[in-house]
């Protein structure tokens, strides 16, 4: 009812809803993100807490980003099935009730079911699909630039709330601690309910940059096996394994590595948690400015040289930081480049999947895509307390990743720049475009 009565108010005003839908979806998900990136600050106070080792806490955190990955196609399948609004309210009570419930826990199963299982599932369903999925749904002109503005909101959120959240684990302890993010989803998600249409047609508009209305599509049953039918395309040619393979690397880099481990190696080096938290801050700000600056670029230059360029800088800043001296003043000078590069690697890669495989698939390809990236992320979160567990140091996990990401910097060159598709040949197999 509500949008009904602003999309006309607004158009008077030659404001186009879509704009109203990406301010709605900028709040969800740096709501969901901030609720994502929590443990960042409370590995050490569970483990002081309640005697748990690294790789103990690091278990359920790898699971919840198995998850967030895994759901991602699957909530671009639900979102065509059942609608954008009635996916993202049901993963925003699950992320809520995961928060709430993890304020009581006293043994480690119960952290592997808040927020291993439920807050994985929930942001999961509300992740960069779900970005991609308004873009595609209410854009054609300035698509880039709504992918970036969404993607470094999710970003942004996982960082930006940690120095608060450090200084509540700190003072009154980590269950409080909690609560912000628990308070932003529930808002997030009430805006959410009221303002959010599933497609510009239900308010009788075009997408932004066309002319003529199109009807909402009737619903896809099915959504798992649609899910899993253009998986089974897609993987049939070249351009989506290195997609896949590059934002494996994403997520070895960001979200796994930097996310859960940045701040317990600053203390390692003699940084407080508070301090560590600040520099991760830092990093959201220009994460912020890099990655809408990103989708400005990917929508005036070749989206595979900008990866080039994001991967190749990205591990030459993960490769120097183990060499730092870990003042402020020197991880401040990596917060902002490394800040400018957490995420902008999804605009072009987002650009890349719909070019390759079209605009009605270009979601569910990207979940697929974006599910590597949340493996890397896993792999790099478990790898990293291991690494601190056997070694008794981070370094090597720092150095293998920053390894990995110059690897993807030139596999991106490598990525088909239009349509791809896979070829049948003798014997029924395929083979990439």
């Amino acid at each position: 009812m509500l949008a009904t009565l602003l999309a006309p108010f607004l158009a008077r005003r030659n404001i186009h809803y879509g704009w109203a839908v990406v301010a709605v979806t900028f709040l969800v998900m740096l709501s969901t993100a901030a609720a994502m990136g929590m443990p960042g600050v409370l590995m050490r106070p569970l483990m002081a807490d309640f005697g748990w080792s690294t790789s103990a806490v690091s278990g359920p955190l790898s699971l919840r980003l198995i998850l967030y990955g895994l759901m991602a196609p699957f909530a671009a399948a639900l979102m065509q099935r059942y609608g954008v609004r009635a996916t993202v309210a049901t993963a925003m009570v699950l992320i809520v009730g995961g928060i709430l419930l993890a304020t009581q826990m006293t043994a480690l199963w119960q952290l592997w079911l808040t927020w291993g299982l439920m807050v994985g599932l929930g942001t999961g369903m509300t992740a960069m699909v779900l970005g991609a999925t308004i873009a595609s749904r209410w854009f054609v002109a300035r698509r880039g630039l709504v992918v970036g503005i969404l993607s470094a909101s999710s970003a942004t959120g996982a960082l930006v709330f940690l120095p608060f959240a450090a200084w509540l684990a700190k003072t009154y302890g980590w269950q409080v601690a909690l609560l912000p993010a628990a308070l932003a989803c529930t808002l997030a998600g009430g805006l959410l309910w009221l303002l959010m249409r599933d497609h510009p047609g239900q308010l009788n508009l075009p997408a932004y940059g066309e002319r003529a209305v199109v009807a909402p599509p009737p619903p896809t049953k099915g959504a798992a096996m649609n899910a899993i039918t253009t998986l089974r395309e897609a993987s049939g040619t070249r351009g989506f394994w290195l997609l896949f393979f590059t934002f494996f690397v994403c997520g070895l880099s960001t979200n796994g590595l930097i996310g859960n481990h940045f701040i317990p190696l600053c203390q390692d080096f003699g940084m407080t948690e508070v301090a560590a938290a600040g520099v991760l801050a830092m990093m959201g700000v220009f994460d912020f400015m890099g990655t809408i600056g990103s989708g400005w670029l990917t929508d005036r230059f070749d989206a595979r040289k900008l990866l080039f360029m994001y991967y190749g800088l990205r591990g030459l800043s993960l490769l120097a930081l183990p060499f730092s001296d870990f003042s402020i003043y020197g991880l401040s000078i990596f917060a902002v480049f490394y800040g400018l590069d957490w995420i902008a690697t999804v605009p072009p890669t987002v650009r890349l999947c719909a070019a390759g495989f079209g605009r009605e698939k270009a979601s569910i390809v990207f979940g697929w895509v974006f599910c590597a990236h949340m493996l890397g992320a896993a792999v790099a979160a478990m790898g990293g307390g291991l690494t601190r567990d056997l070694l008794s140091s981070y370094v090597p996990a720092f150095l293998v990743s920053g390894t990995f990401c110059l690897l993807a910097a030139l596999a991106a060159l490598a990525v088909p720049k239009g349509p791809v598709a896979a070829k049948p040949v003798a014997g029924g197999a395929a083979v990439a475009a």
